[in-house]
């Protein structure tokens, strides 16, 4: 089975602070792992070294093909194109639509053809569940829907993985089970990995996973 995620003896800082040391890490095509710890226990720096936005110090890492350790900035927009990345906030561009939400991204990524970007639009909504509100404006959807939207806007490109990234952390418990039921799904069915950095250990007990532990700088297994 094909590694999409692997680090070896990696340290991560911020500035002169070590956030995390001696990392070692694999996740596998459609594997689905759970990164648990306190706030500000590194899971987001984390992720943050896994889409480009910190770099390795110390140690080896790949992700999706691409070398941490060596890769240079603009080479980072290619690496993010096989990467979903779903935020708490969801991050939508407010001033428009759902499916131009999508649209956005979709020609960002280099797509040209507007019946291809459309047809893929909808496809990634369909997905989701959330089709019938391509047309509706950001703030008309209750959170769910809207973190809904900012998982379809990470399977655009057909990822190798999703990073998420305490993605039920504004939900209430209901639309969080809605969130996680649909994770993974798309873990099983679109053969697509997530990493997910939560808080919420009842999500964890009730969709069990593999989990990791984040404390004292150290990744526990």
């Amino acid at each position: 089975m094909e590694q999409i995620i692997s680090l070896t003896d990696v340290t991560i800082r911020q500035g002169e602070k070590t956030i995390l040391k001696q990392v070692n890490l694999s996740v596998a095509e459609a594997e689905f792992v759970y990164l648990i710890g306190k706030t500000g226990s590194g899971k987001s720096s984390l992720l943050k070294t896994l889409y480009g936005e910190l770099s390795i110090s110390e140690g080896e890492g790949a992700i999706a093909g691409y070398n941490l350790k060596t890769i240079k900035q603009k080479e980072v927009p290619f690496l993010r194109r096989k990467l979903g990345i779903v935020f708490q906030d969801f991050q939508l561009l407010l001033d428009r639509t759902v499916i131009q939400n999508l649209y956005f991204v979709l020609k960002a990524t280099g797509w040209k053809e507007k019946a291809e970007i459309h047809k893929r639009a909808m496809s990634v909504l369909q997905l989701v569940g959330i089709e019938q509100k391509a047309d509706q404006m950001p703030h008309t959807l209750s959170g769910g829907e809207q973190q809904r939207v900012s998982i379809a806007r990470a399977l655009l490109n057909d990822p190798k993985i999703i990073l998420a990234d305490e993605p039920t952390g504004n939900l209430d418990v209901e639309t969080s089970e809605e969130i996680m039921q649909l994770l993974v799904a798309l873990s099983k069915e679109e053969n697509t990995a997530v990493l997910m950095a939560t808080h919420d250990l009842q999500m964890v007990q009730k969709f069990p996973a593999r989990t990791l532990r984040v404390e004292n700088e150290e990744i526990h297994s």
